[in-house]
């Protein structure tokens, strides 16, 4: 059933763009179902739904890539039979895809006028570099850029390559932008410094389309909100209606409770003790915490203040370069990710694609990496034992496949992680590092994530959790531990948290006064 919460479409003003009873449909499945959304000049529209509800082949039938199966498109209340890639971008719709498009060993102005450079040297056809950087100044100025034109996107930071890509749109007179998920990477200031951003683009009247995960994100720019499951729109809502309990409801069906579940019992002894462990990226900086049977301890702080290089330490990734580990109060030495597994020290990845799964491996093989030693019998993996543990660890964590003999490639982002959660389980853990747990996945897979950990916690195990979602942090742990430039800056306990707490130690300002540990 859609929601019609306040009439939107009726008595709108002029609409950009308007689509109508658009559906696509692939063999055995209804991708889109009916949509329907306008879109008006300097509008902000918050496009939200679970992974899987119909956003991306929405924005695809807007960039072109792909031919709607029934439905009718409008551009400035003119019918567009079909739109090309470049009957889109002529009509002024332009994209800042999560995966940036740049050439790092290009400058910013290269970028944005990749292809469409001023020349100079008559037939030479040379690049004229000054016109080039004449030209890209303004773009970037107008979006408050605090680097040159000429900086290369190598010397970049994510949130300022993501300004290169904003402009080169604006330098197509892209009347609206589509940013999907544009937020995912950042940190708390740099997403402050896009949302800002995109509050001048609306100044400039170039409406905006904000895919996010981050629903506070999204009640904080949208003007409006539509929200799509299982391929149908049914929802929008109005500014004085964006809640966040409100799209959670209709993502997916139903309300949550809450998404943050707190702990059966109090925190036990303490599993895993650092003492004053120094790493390649801090070697002059000392790291001392404990992390307690049962408690999911949260490491937050700014991009670039160690958190992951520790991580990667205690897992074995990377060399200790001084300091004690202990387990149980027992030294130990972790040479290796092999060292760290034999004492129940386990790593769930910040990029799951890379790093934590083969996605072209079947789901079972990446569920049985880590034990295939006892899986095998003179060196040949017992397959069927295999498929039977996988198969039991699908049921028990819920992964959403038709069997484990499908790719890994082929889940959505949710599922996935807990593919890399599953690998583990099977190996019984003390410690669970998770990097950066629900980057990138929905809210309903995040509620299910959560679950787990939370199920872990209970049963014993010691979670240590970074995370640069600020919401997440203060939802999810038991205790904070703050990170700024190598080091610890303060521990708080669950009554100091607050954004204003974290954030003052992350950036290294007054101390605030530590929990006990």
């Amino acid at each position: 059933m859609v929601a019609t919460l306040t009439p939107i479409i009726g008595g709108m003003p002029h609409s950009f763009l308007a689509l109508t009873g658009i559906s696509k449909l692939y063999p055995g499945v209804t991708a889109l179902d009916d949509v329907s959304l306008r879109v008006s000049p300097g509008e902000v529209i918050g496009l939200v739904g679970e992974n899987g509800a119909g956003k991306s082949t929405l924005m695809k039938i807007l960039g072109g890539v792909v031919e709607p199966s029934g439905g009718e498109i409008e551009i400035d209340g003119d019918r567009v039979d079909r739109l090309s890639v470049n009957g889109s971008m002529r009509a002024g719709i332009a994209f800042v895809h999560q995966e940036l498009n740049l050439f790092d060993n290009l400058t910013a102005a290269a970028n944005i006028f990749i292809g469409r450079e001023p020349l100079k040297g008559g037939l030479l056809g040379l690049i004229d570099t000054e016109a080039l950087n004449r030209q890209a100044k303004p773009l970037l100025d107008q979006l408050g850029a605090d680097f040159g034109p000429d900086t290369r996107v190598s010397d970049l930071s994510l949130a300022q390559m993501q300004l290169v890509e904003i402009a080169k749109a604006l330098s197509l007179k892209a009347r609206l932008v589509i940013m999907d998920e544009p937020t995912s990477s950042l940190t708390v200031t740099e997403t402050n410094r896009l949302l800002a951003v995109i509050g001048r683009l609306k100044a400039e009247r170039v409406a905006v389309i904000f895919i996010s995960h981050r629903l506070g994100e999204v009640k904080q720019i949208a003007d409006r909100v539509a929200v799509l499951r299982d391929g149908k729109l049914v929802a929008e809502l109005a500014r004085s209606e964006i809640e966040t309990g409100t799209m959670i409801r209709y993502m997916i069906g139903r309300d949550l409770k809450t998404l943050y579940r707190p702990p059966a019992a109090p925190p036990g002894s303490a599993i895993l003790e650092l003492a004053d462990v120094r790493t390649s990226y801090s070697p002059e900086q000392g790291v001392s915490f404990s992390l307690r049977a049962g408690e999911i301890l949260g490491l937050a702080g700014l991009v670039g203040s160690g958190r992951t290089e520790l991580a990667r330490a205690v897992f074995g990734l990377d060399p200790v370069r001084g300091g004690e580990i202990r387990i149980d109060g027992r030294k130990i030495a972790l040479r290796s990710p092999r060292e760290a597994i034999r004492q129940g020290i386990y790593l769930v990845p910040e990029d799951r694609k890379r790093s934590g799964l083969i996605l072209s491996f079947r789901i079972s093989h990446n569920i049985s990496l880590a034990s295939l030693k006892s899986l095998s019998r003179r060196g040949i993996v017992d397959r069927v034992t295999e498929r039977r543990e996988a198969e039991a660890q699908k049921k028990n964590l819920d992964i959403r496949c038709p069997d484990t003999t499908a790719e890994a490639g082929s889940l959505s982002g949710g599922n996935q992680q807990k593919v890399v959660l599953a690998k583990w389980l099977s190996l019984r853990p003390r410690v669970l590092i998770f990097d950066e747990p629900t980057r990138g996945i929905d809210v309903g897979a995040k509620n299910e994530i959560y679950r787990l950990m939370r199920e872990l916690s209970d049963r014993g195990v010691g979670i240590l959790m970074i995370s640069s979602d600020m919401e997440e942090v203060i939802g999810v742990s038991d205790r904070i531990a703050v990170m700024h430039e190598g080091a610890i800056a303060g521990f708080l306990d669950r009554s100091q948290f607050t954004e204003e707490n974290v954030l003052s130690l992350a950036v290294g300002r007054a101390a605030i006064r530590e929990a006990a540990e």
